[in-house]
């Protein structure tokens, strides 16, 4: 998935930045993914596999994600040894943005 139309217009990260931004998420969510879900249809939950720098690695995306893309709400936590959970909720005008995440987080996980 190369295609950046699902990135929204209120991202404030330059253009020329976003596919690097992208490009990390990839790679985290296909080097790291151990499952998703949706518990809820505005909310997108990840379950990566911990180890030495993984949680400090999904934190500092998700402080810097956070700087650009204010309509993502993340939440972090380490609810296993090696386990590292995501949270990622939207509001009801971004819902396709986390349908659109939720796909392209689906296709790296499956490249693992």
């Amino acid at each position: 998935m190369n295609d950046l139309a699902w990135v929204q217009q209120s991202c404030t990260l330059p253009t020329e930045e976003r596919p690097l931004r992208v490009a990390e998420w990839d790679a985290l969510f296909s080097e790291q993914l151990s499952s998703l879900s949706r518990p809820q249809p505005l909310h997108l939950r990840l379950d990566l596999t911990g180890g030495p720098g993984v949680e400090e690695r999904v934190r500092d995306l998700v402080e810097r994600e956070s700087g650009c893309c204010s309509f993502f709400t993340f939440s972090t936590a380490t609810p296993g040894k090696d386990l590292v959970r995501l949270d990622i909720s939207v509001d009801q005008a971004h819902g396709a943005v986390l349908d659109a995440l939720a796909a392209r987080t689906a296709a790296a996980g499956e490249q693992r």
